[in-house]
C-alpha cells in the first residue's frame, strides 16, 4: 500500500501541461460514442465525440469550463486514484454500516451491542489473512476509521501492510423526503467540506454516498429521483475539491414485487438522472466510481428472473446510460444471496467483458461479510473459521471479476 499511495501522490509533483481522455460508449447494440476530452492548463474543457451507426458517423463538439477543483494535479490525482479501486481484478469490501445497523445484525445472533463488539467483529475483518489478495478497497464508517487492533495498531495502518485503499462513508442516512410519502432523501451535505478534508488528513483516499430509491405505484417521483440526483452530485464535487474520489451510490431497492422489466425502467430513469446531476456541478466522471444496483426482479415478484437474465439486461441498462469515461462500476449486492450475487456478476464479465468500456467489480457487505459473522456469532473461539468464511467469499468475488466463478467453487 505505500508504494500504491506513493504512486497517487506523484501528482503532487506533476508538470503536465495538458490532460486528454478517450473514451467509448454503446448507446445501444448498434451504435456506440467515441469521445475524447481536452482539458488545457487554464480549466477549459472541450469534448469531441463522434455517434457511429450503421449509417456513419456524426461528430459533436464542446467546450465548457470546469470548476477550479479540477487543476492539472487535482485531475491527475482523482484518475489514478479511481483507476487504482478497480485494478486488478479485485474488489470493494463495504464495512461501512452505521452503528445502529451493525447493532441489528448483532441482535439476530445474539452478539452483544457495544463498541468494543463492534470492533472487535471489525478486527477480525480487517486482519484477515490474505485479503488483500482479492479487496483492494474497504469503505469504513466514522468509528471504524478511528479504531484499533487490542495491540493498539490502528485499522487504517492495518489495511495499509495489506495494500489496501481505505475510503469512508459520509452521508448522515436517509431520512422522509416531505411532501412525498414513501420515499427518501439522504442527508449529509451541511459541514461536509470540512469533515472531508478531516478524512483525507487521516489517509482516506475516497468516500461513498447512498441515495435509495423505491419502486412502487407511483414511485419513484420525478421530485424523489432529482432530489436525490442532486445531493448526490454535490457530495462528488466536494469530494474531487478535497482530492477524494467520490462513489456515487443510487441503490434502487430490491424491495417490492415489481418486475424486472419495471426494475430497469426505473434504473435507468435514476442513472440518468443522476449523470445529469453530475455534469451540472462540473464533476470529473473520470475521478469516480459508480456503485449502482444490479436491474432485478422485486423480492415478492413471483417470475424471478435467471441470473442470465439479471446480467443481460443490468449491462444493457449500464450501456445506455452510463459514460465510458467512468473508470469503474461497482456493484452494490442490496440484499442478494452471497451466491447469487457471484453468479450475476461473473455472468457478466464472462460475457461481456471484451466489450465494456468500464471495469466491472463489485462493492459489497452482506454478500462478503455475512456468512462470517454468522460463523463468529461474537465468539474468540470462532475467529479463525469466520476469516476463512471470508475470505473465501472474497475469492469467489475476485473469480467473478475475472468471469471464472462456477457454483463449484462453493462446496470446495
Amino acid at each position: 500500500m505505500t508504494a500504491k499511495l506513493t504512486g497517487l501522490m506523484n501528482w503532487l509533483r506533476s508538470d503536465r501541461n495538458l490532460t486528454t481522455t478517450h473514451w467509448a460508449s454503446w448507446e445501444s447494440d448498434s451504435t456506440y460514442r467515441r469521445t475524447n476530452h481536452d482539458l488545457d492548463a487554464i480549466g477549459e474543457l472541450t469534448m469531441r465525440s463522434e455517434t457511429v451507426t450503421h449509417g456513419g458517423v456524426i461528430p459533436h463538439t464542446f467546450t465548457r469550463r470546469v470548476g477550479p477543483q479540477f487543476s492539472e494535479v487535482n485531475t491527475q490525482l482523482l484518475r489514478d486514484t479511481a483507476q487504482a479501486l478497480v485494478a486488478d481484478a479485485k474488489g470493494v469490501l463495504a464495512m461501512d454500516e452505521s452503528n445502529p445497523t451493525c447493532n441489528k445484525r448483532f441482535a439476530k445472533l445474539n452478539i452483544p451491542q457495544t463498541m468494543e463488539a463492534r470492533r472487535a467483529y471489525r478486527e477480525l475483518i480487517v486482519t484477515t489473512p490474505g485479503l488483500g489478495d482479492c479487496i483492494c478497497v474497504v469503505i469504513l464508517h466514522d468509528e471504524t476509521i478511528r479504531q484499533q487492533k487490542v495491540d493498539g495498531t490502528p485499522f487504517l495502518e492495518i489495511l495499509s501492510d495489506a495494500g489496501i485503499i481505505p475510503g469512508i462513508k459520509v452521508d448522515t442516512g436517509a431520512t422522509d423526503l416531505a411532501g412525498h410519502p414513501g420515499e427518501k432523501i439522504t442527508e449529509g451535505l451541511d459541514g461536509l467540506r470540512g469533515r472531508l478534508a478531516e478524512y483525507f488528513q487521516m489517509g482516506a483516499r475516497f468516500a461513498k454516498w447512498r441515495a435509495v430509491i423505491s419502486i412502487g405505484d407511483a414511485l419513484p417521483s420525478r421530485s424523489g429521483l432529482e432530489a436525490n440526483a442532486h445531493a448526490l452530485a454535490r457530495y462528488a464535487a466536494l469530494c474531487q475539491e478535497t482530492g477524494l474520489v467520490p462513489i456515487v451510490e443510487p441503490e434502487v431497492l430490491m424491495d417490492g414485487d415489481h418486475t424486472l422489466e419495471r426494475c430497469r425502467k426505473v434504473t435507468e430513469e435514476v442513472l440518468r438522472n443522476v449523470f445529469i446531476q453530475l455534469n451540472c456541478q462540473r464533476v470529473l466522471l473520470e475521478g469516480l466510481i459508480l456503485k449502482p444496483n444490479m436491474v432485478l426482479s422485486g423480492l415478492k415478484c413471483p417470475a424471478q428472473a435467471s441470473v442470465d437474465e439479471v446480467a443481460n439486461t443490468t449491462v444493457k441498462s449500464l450501456w445506455r446510460t452510463v459514460p465510458a469515461a467512468v473508470p469503474g462500476i461497482a456493484f452494490l449486492s442490496g440484499g442478494q444471496s452471497a451466491e447469487l450475487a457471484s453468479a450475476r456478476l461473473n455472468v457478466m464479465n464472462h460475457r461481456f467483458k471484451s466489450r465494456l468500456p468500464w471495469a466491472l467489480a463489485f462493492s459489497f457487505a452482506r454478500a462478503i461479510q455475512q456468512p462470517a459473522l454468522e460463523m463468529w456469532s461474537g465468539q474468540v473461539g470462532n475467529v479463525k473459521a469466520a476469516q476463512q468464511a471470508l475470505l473465501h467469499r472474497a475469492r469467489c468475488n475476485r473469480a467473478a471479476r475475472r468471469g471464472e466463478y462456477t457454483a463449484s467453487m462453493e462446496t470446495k
